[in-house]
């Protein structure tokens, strides 16, 4: 991935992430339970989160160009924040609890993507 495309994937994640949080304060707050409604707000902080770290990671890219490892990081990130945050939203909204099944794979993709960032950090350190 490219330091452009992460950034700007970044940006649409987050985005999403403040549109999806501010629907499920206000607009969901009266149709969903209690524990849905966690569900919901769980889903949008990992989201927010993972899209501030994919949009260090398009920051990082031109300044650390020979780390190859950082469009992994980022696509790590983007395949967490699909199955992660959007397997969360699908069980609040629908309620098919099997989608909770799909939620730790998410979870894996993040996991990967911050450890390939911190093994990144620490070859380009050791290369200073």
């Amino acid at each position: 991935m490219k330091p452009r495309i992460a950034i700007t994937v970044a940006a649409f994640s987050m985005l999403i992430a403040v549109a999806a949080g501010a629907f499920g304060a206000h607009g969901l707050k009266a149709v969903l339970s209690t524990e849905m409604l966690a569900i919901w707000q769980t889903a949008v902080h990992y989201q927010m989160v993972h899209g501030l770290g994919l949009l260090a990671v398009g920051i990082l890219m031109p300044q650390w160009p020979r780390a190859k490892r950082l469009a992994w990081v980022a696509t790590a990130f983007v395949v967490g924040i699909i199955l992660f945050s959007g397997s969360l939203y699908l069980l609040a909204l629908s309620g098919i609890r099997w989608l909770g099944a799909v939620t730790p794979l998410g979870g894996v993709a993040f996991l990967a993507g911050w450890l390939l960032l911190a093994i990144s950090a620490w070859q380009h350190s050791s290369k200073e």
